[in-house]
């Protein structure tokens, strides 16, 4: 298996299209376009590691992979660099877990809201889960907003769950379940 598939596309991460993106595996050679992300301290505050100091870290990073998880690349249509991911573990049978990252010049345009959507209609639709968990800092105003637009439910808080570079942090823990996604209005 070559280094770039260990980021998930030889485990069956498909390519999904929406009007504007395109999701694919993600790979080491997205390493410099998702460095600025994973570098800026004002974005890497809600995550669990410090900012990566060196684009080498990131590729570090990225070539470890897990491969309990499958990771995306998200993508503008035509252009295939990579401006964020969506990640997905499987916990346990039909029970995923669901992780995100978007550029911030990104932001606000509802990329995030759409590739998040393309990867639950895989899960929920094609893949058969019925379930799809989140976590996220409760100062994390932005994505705990993203969550709820997206259907899931806020199902509690984990008291002094993260021990991170910005110390120990409870987590909001946000739940979808295929009902929910399935039966929600659509946007047009």
């Amino acid at each position: 298996m070559a280094i770039a598939d260990l980021t998930g596309a030889a485990r069956g991460t498909p390519v999904l299209a929406t009007a504007r993106l395109r999701l694919r595996p993600r790979t080491v050679d997205d390493a410099e376009a998702l460095f600025p992300s994973l570098s800026d301290p004002a974005l890497m505050t809600w995550w669990s590691h410090a900012p990566h100091e060196t684009v080498e870290q990131t590729r570090a990073s990225l070539s470890r992979g897990d491969p309990a998880w499958r990771v995306w690349a998200i993508t503008l249509a035509g252009d295939d660099t990579a401006i964020g991911y969506v990640a997905v573990g499987e916990k346990r049978a039909a029970v995923s877990e669901i992780g995100y990252l978007l550029a911030r010049p990104h932001w606000g345009r509802g990329i995030a809201e759409e590739a998040i959507g393309a990867v639950l209609d895989q899960l929920f639709l094609a893949e058969g889960q019925r379930r799809v968990f989140a976590d996220t800092d409760p100062d994390n105003v932005y994505s705990r907003r993203l969550l709820e637009r997206l259907g899931f439910r806020l199902e509690g808080v984990l008291r002094a769950e993260w021990e991170t570079h910005i110390g120990i942090r409870d987590t909001t823990l946000y739940g979808l379940l295929k009902e929910d996604w399935t039966c929600r209005p659509r946007r047009t």
